[in-house]
């Protein structure tokens, strides 16, 4: 039996007749060990009662099985059985709201023709001015090809279109952020990289999404050097800010030092590479990348990537070679980002004491949980069902709110860095624990501290990097009335 989970959740509209007892409709529930959310009453009349039944199942299987079994009782007529989650995605689950009345001649000249004209042209003689009069001041686009989606792979960008509108719905409700789903009919980078920049004049930011590895690298790569408008990957980024601000707090616990530890990375595509990238940043020294193929090092690179040839020539100090379950001996953590069931508990059970496992595989992490509890000190996961839950909205959100609100052109590594410690800092000294290292996806002070670590932090940028700001206008400067 699976875990039931709300992503299942059933709603059974019946008709009992005087017979049937709610009782024995409960336990036709508990019976199939489905979990009862709702039992209420929507009619009754001579036809008998009518009842909405909603119940919790682990998969579609298990919901055909409840259905089954609630047929199966003397005196129940099944009328309708509807998929909440399909039912929250009926029509999309974005739209747009105006901010300000459109109720009569006076405000459609505002809004529209012919007031709109002016603002126009203030824009045109002054570009910068868009960053305050319209959209781009607080609108991100989540572009992504549907080449590499979370646990289903490349799905194409009309499947992809329901996790980018999932993604929007994020941005706005932890960060204050407008985004918009932009999904591309297209794999070619060129053609990918084109349609961001021609886009580009309408949004405060870029976040790229679910693009298979490696074209994801270069694509970010150029349209960080050929915007003026922050340009970020959460796949790679995202994921690396929450997991080293997991591993701050992890490492309290066990007492080491990142710059002291040995750190083993499963998966060296695009998450993988910027964990990697990120904790170097933080001060890591000894880390050793698996892919397929074995250990990454710098004596092996031959026709490799540029990107994994980055990895191998500047990780693997001590020039480890071989599998990935040999290399976990003697190791203080392990992240992994790759494929399920990988490990067994025993291959955990040769790490160093007081270990560290990151099992962030979806939905299967890398080795089971409970069983790499029975020998590491700190277990997370990318699964809300276990503690410790690595989740990138903890990280996108406030980045780009403190982004938006800098008016930044440029994401250093060291924006990236800070926003981990942001989040770390979340969780005192007091509420640290082995199964709570990292906020919950719901605590409402981590957007507004990542926020303004970001603005922090972008005060000293190079001029290069904000030469964007020199020229914007302030807002009552913006607002005056334009002269010609």
């Amino acid at each position: 039996m699976g875990r039931v989970s709300p992503s299942y959740t059933v709603t059974v509209r019946l008709l009992a007749d005087e017979s049937v007892s709610s009782n024995e409709i409960v336990s036709a529930v508990t019976k199939v060990e489905a979990i009862l959310s709702g039992l209420d009453v929507v009619k009754s009349d001579r036809a008998g009662l009518t009842l909405d039944l909603t119940a919790d199942c682990y998969d579609s299987e298990h919901r055909r099985k409840l259905v089954a079994e609630l047929k199966s009782l003397g005196g129940v007529k099944i009328l309708s059985v509807s998929d909440s989650t399909f039912m929250a995605h009926v029509g999309g689950k974005l739209e747009v709201h105006s901010k300000i009345p459109v109720k009569n001649r006076r405000d459609l000249s505002r809004a529209y023709t012919p007031g709109v004209a002016r603002v126009c042209t203030a824009i045109a003689d002054e570009p910068s001015k868009a960053h305050l009069l319209t959209i781009k001041a607080n609108t991100v686009a989540v572009v992504s090809d549907g080449t590499a989606v979370l646990g289903l792979g490349d799905i194409g960008p009309a499947a992809a279109l329901p996790v980018m509108e999932g993604k929007a719905i994020l941005f706005k409700e932890f960060g204050g952020v407008d985004a918009w789903p932009v999904v591309l009919d297209t794999k070619d980078t060129d053609e990918i990289v084109q349609i961001v920049k021609a886009i580009a004049p309408a949004y405060g930011g870029i976040n790229l999404e679910d693009i298979a590895a490696p074209r994801c690298f270069e694509i970010e790569e150029r349209l960080r050097e050929e915007l003026d408008i922050p340009v970020f990957h959460d796949d790679q980024h995202g994921t690396a800010i929450v997991v080293l601000a997991a591993l701050l707090n992890a490492l309290k616990l066990v007492n080491k030092r990142i710059e002291d530890v040995r750190i083993v990375v499963s998966g060296v595509g695009a998450a993988g590479s910027a964990i990697i990238k990120l904790l170097m940043a933080q001060g890591a020294k000894d880390i050793v990348g698996y892919g397929r193929s074995g250990a990454l090092h710098a004596d092996d690179v031959e026709g490799m990537h540029p990107s994994r040839r980055w990895l191998a020539e500047n990780t693997n100090p001590r020039k480890v070679k071989g599998e990935l379950a040999d290399g976990l001996k003697d190791a203080d953590v392990f992240i992994g980002v790759s494929h399920g069931d990988i490990l067994t508990p025993d291959d955990i059970a040769q790490m160093a004491d007081n270990a560290i496992v990151f099992a962030l595989a979806n939905p299967t992490p890398e080795v089971d949980p409970l069983g790499a509890a029975q020998h590491a000190a700190v277990v997370a996961t990318g699964r809300s069902d276990y503690p410790n839950q690595i989740n990138n909205v903890l990280a996108f959100p406030g980045l780009f709110r403190g982004l938006l609100d800098a008016r930044v052109s440029q994401i250093t590594t060291e924006v990236l860095r800070v926003s981990a410690v942001a989040i770390a800092e979340v969780v005192s000294a007091e509420e640290l624990s082995p199964r709570y290292i990292i906020p919950g996806v719901f605590d409402d002070r981590v957007a507004p501290a990542v926020a303004e670590a970001v603005k922090l932090a972008v005060k000293d940028l190079p001029t290069r990097q904000i030469a964007c700001q020199e020229h914007l206008p302030t807002a009552e400067e913006a607002c005056q009335e334009h002269i010609h």
